[in-house]
């Protein structure tokens, strides 16, 4: 269990206390043990039943959800999943696969035959056509296109250029000396306007900062600050005493349901383990070996006795069937046999006769 008292200030080999490194005041010490106990009080309850709700919810998910879960995936499998899949894999795909047969022969052959003997001769004859009227139309172009340049140079170009060299160069020039002059003229009174901008800036600024910059500052260092870290100080041991709160009431939790299970266990477990293991074994055994056996031995009996029937049956039926064949059509042909044997050694050797492959007709 984690320790709800403040730890003892550490001090120097000299004896003096050392000072923390987290600042911890009278407040820290005021604060820290009665939250801790109260929040300790408030959140042992609640541990308790979340671990209770914890335990409850595994045994409900492993013993109802997962099972009803099983089941129902299985009944949405057999009710939506497998007939989608007969009726997409027997009935959809050879539609499709007949309808797309079907349009390849009564559009796509018919189209490309059309587009190969109809419209490929027609498109190279309009291409020529086209070609032809094309080579026209450009050596017309060519000279309008010439006459009209040069009737723009000797109307707009030669006479835009003149005026630009003789009247508005001079023109700007004008201007520009002009502008300059002007130039220098509202510099200086830039330089005025800019002093005395200047000048009402510091005044507004100085008073600015006397109103309101410096009291707000004030406010902030000796109040807000202060408080601020009062607040922090409160919440963050509010915080430490939720956490040591909430695990000490975990190793409690842990405690009572070690309790209630080992109370379970001797009390519900153990004698149901007893009673499956001294009385209800032998007397399963005793059923299966006095009852299940021989039962399971007379069927697996009675079942080679109808398999045994069943053969005879198809025998006796294949022969008639053969009887009845041989009756209607008589005797198959047979083909003639082949002897396929290896001839003998008298009539392989025939190095030492007249009649060899070599020397025979």
């Amino acid at each position: 269990m984690v320790d709800l008292e403040k730890a003892p200030p550490a001090r120097s080999p000299e004896g003096e206390p050392v000072p923390r490194a987290d600042g911890e005041g009278c407040l820290v010490v005021a604060v820290r043990l009665p939250v801790r106990i109260v929040a300790l009080v408030l959140v042992l309850p609640v541990r308790m039943a979340w671990d209770a709700l914890v335990v409850a919810g595994r045994f409900l998910r492993d013993t109802v959800l997962r099972p009803v879960g099983r089941a129902l995936a299985w009944l949405g499998r057999a009710l939506f999943v497998w007939p989608l899949v007969g009726l997409w894999r027997y009935v959809v795909v050879p539609v499709a696969k007949g309808v797309g047969w079907l349009g390849n022969v009564l559009l796509v052959v018919p189209a490309v035959w059309v587009y190969r003997w109809v419209l490929t001769p027609v498109g190279r004859a309009l291409a020529w056509c086209c070609a032809g009227v094309g080579a026209v139309l450009t050596a017309l172009g060519r000279g309008l296109y010439a006459g009209l340049a040069w009737l723009a140079r000797y109307l707009v170009v030669v006479p835009a250029g003149w005026l630009y060299a003789w009247v508005l160069t001079p023109i700007g020039h004008l201007l520009a000396w002009c502008g300059r002059g002007l130039a220098r003229c509202g510099r200086g009174v830039l330089w005025c306007l800019g002093k005395v901008v200047t000048g009402i800036g510091a005044v507004l600024y100085w008073t600015l900062r006397i109103l309101l910059v410096l009291p707000a500052l004030a406010v902030w260092r000796w109040v807000l600050a202060p408080v601020g870290r009062a607040l922090a100080v409160v919440g963050r041991e509010l915080l430490d005493a939720l956490g040591h709160a909430w695990r000490i009431a975990g190793h409690l939790s842990r405690a009572v349901g070690r309790a209630l299970a080992a109370l379970f266990r001797w009390t519900v477990a153990e004698p149901a383990r007893w009673v499956y293991r001294s009385v209800l074994t032998p007397v399963g055994h005793a059923v299966r070996d006095t009852v299940l056996r021989p039962l399971a031995e007379a069927a697996r009996a009675a079942g080679r006795a109808g398999r045994q029937a069943l053969r005879s049956a198809r025998l006796s039926v294949r022969q008639a069937r053969a009887d009845l064949r041989r009756t209607l059509f008589g005797e198959p042909e047979r083909p003639p046999s082949v002897d396929r044997r290896e001839p003998s050694g008298a009539k392989a050797r025939t190095l030492g006769s007249s009649t060899t492959a070599l020397t025979k007709d």
